[in-house]
């Protein structure tokens, strides 16, 4: 009996198929595509950190206008101790039709242990 390992060699060089599937994989769409809607939320979310310097908790609504997209988003602007005396603040974010942040605004500031509006 042989004792002959069943493994092929494959080649390390990619095939050009591979090559050009990678490179398509890489290139972002024509300028007039439109983004996914998670992909919009999450550039938004992105672009509001970046430009506040603040932590975003969470989006809590997100709408399709005529204009683009807007969102409200939640962010935490001052830590506290106890966590629940922290403040957070509300948002409201407009993008472009293709996601690029247009505008930003406070609507509401609130601790995170009340509910926003002070219901």
């Amino acid at each position: 009996m042989s004792n002959r390992s069943n493994t092929s060699k494959t080649s390390s060089k990619p095939s050009s198929q591979d090559s050009a599937q990678s490179r398509k994989g890489r290139q972002s769409g024509p300028a007039d595509a439109m983004p996914s809607r998670m992909g919009v939320l999450r550039h938004a979310r992105d672009q509001l950190a970046e430009l506040t310097g603040m932590a975003v908790e969470s989006v809590s609504s997100f709408e399709r206008t005529e204009d683009g997209w807007r969102l409200e988003i939640e962010v935490l602007e001052l830590t506290r101790v106890p966590d629940t005396m922290s403040l957070l603040a509300s948002y409201e974010v407009t993008l472009d039709p293709h996601g690029e942040l247009t505008g930003y605004r406070r609507v509401r500031r609130y601790e995170r242990g009340r509910a926003p509006g002070g219901r």
